[in-house]
């Protein structure tokens, strides 16, 4: 018999592992291809991150170099401030220094220097009391202004102004003699006459022993009969005007009370004495009224006394005498 050569046998594994070698290489291609972007995902993410931190460094560098240069800003800002109030102390300094050295001097003056500063004083306070007296009416303030200047007078201990602190006394006697004033007296007085015309009748008083004729003392239950002044207002509505043009005459005669004004002052009291009339009927209160009016009307506003400036007068004098050679 003839032999039968055996089959090769089928090798499946030899095709097998280059495919397993082909797979193995493909999925290390995959995973490294995998792995390679994953790292640049993360690189890209990481430049990104680095580029924020730059950009967010970057600004706040820039920040800083603001706020260097505000600071900058500041210092110099500073600097010439302090070079400012270096040199306004340094002002100060010299200042006082001249202030130091003018009180040195007046220090060092002679006696006579300081009599003429307390003369020029006593001057200047006496010329400002005379215009209170002439031109205000202002006795407190005048007081004290030659209370001032005698204090003046008293600082210098010259023989000299003897004679001048005499006549200031005289002077401030006689301002005491005055007590509130003309215009604050005459003031009270008319508002008290003002004040007293209320009281005044408004008509005549009946005779007692004045026999009425048989009519009227029919009538008088109903009708009360009185005698009349012809130039005394009778209707209400006139009256009424009058009470107010005499109110209005007060009060201009208050004002040139006020101001010193002689004849605006006589003019407005003889209204008055106009509208009294033409006010109230001819009784003895109101002749009293009228003689008080009468004695307010003559009273001088601005009363001249002898012995008022004279310390003035000599004062300047005694300058007038120092200057001429």
């Amino acid at each position: 018999m003839n032999d039968v050569a055996p089959a090769p046998p089928r090798r499946p594994l030899r095709w097998l592992l280059p495919l397993i070698a082909i797979a193995a290489l493909g999925a290390a291609g995959w995973f490294g291809w995998h792995s390679w972007q994953a790292r640049e995902q993360q690189a890209n993410l990481a430049r990104d991150n680095a580029l924020q931190q730059l950009t967010a460094m970057q600004q706040g560098l820039e920040a800083l170099r603001r706020d260097q240069r505000a600071n900058a800003r500041s210092i110099q800002d500073a600097a010439a401030t302090n070079r400012v109030l270096r040199d306004e102390v340094l002002g100060l300094g010299q200042r006082s220094a001249l202030l130091e050295q003018n009180l040195a001097q007046l220090a060092n003056s002679s006696r006579q220097g300081a009599q003429a500063i307390h003369r020029e004083e006593a001057e200047l306070l006496l010329n400002q009391a005379q215009q209170r007296l002439v031109y205000a009416g202002d006795l407190d303030g005048a007081r004290r202004l030659y209370g001032l200047a005698a204090n003046a007078l008293d600082s210098i201990d010259s023989p000299d102004y003897l004679n001048l602190r005499q006549a200031l006394i005289q002077e401030r006697n006689a301002l005491d003699a005055l007590g509130p004033g003309v215009r604050a007296r005459t003031a009270a007085q008319l508002d008290q006459w003002a004040g007293q015309l209320e009281q005044l009748p408004e008509h005549l008083p009946m005779a007692a022993d004045t026999a009425q004729p048989w009519w009227q003392q029919m009538l008088s239950p109903l009708v009360q009969i009185r005698p009349a002044d012809g130039k005394v207002l009778v209707a209400r509505s006139e009256r009424i005007a009058a009470n107010d043009s005499l109110q209005i005459e007060l009060s201009l005669a208050r004002a040139a009370l006020e101001r010193g004004d002689d004849k605006a002052w006589q003019q407005a009291l003889d209204r008055c004495d106009v509208w009294l009339q033409r006010l109230w009927p001819d009784t003895p209160q109101r002749q009293q009224r009228r003689a008080e009016l009468r004695q307010l009307r003559a009273v001088e506003l601005r009363p001249t006394l002898p012995e008022l400036g004279s310390t003035l007068q000599q004062l300047r004098s005694m300058r007038a005498a120092e200057v001429t050679p």
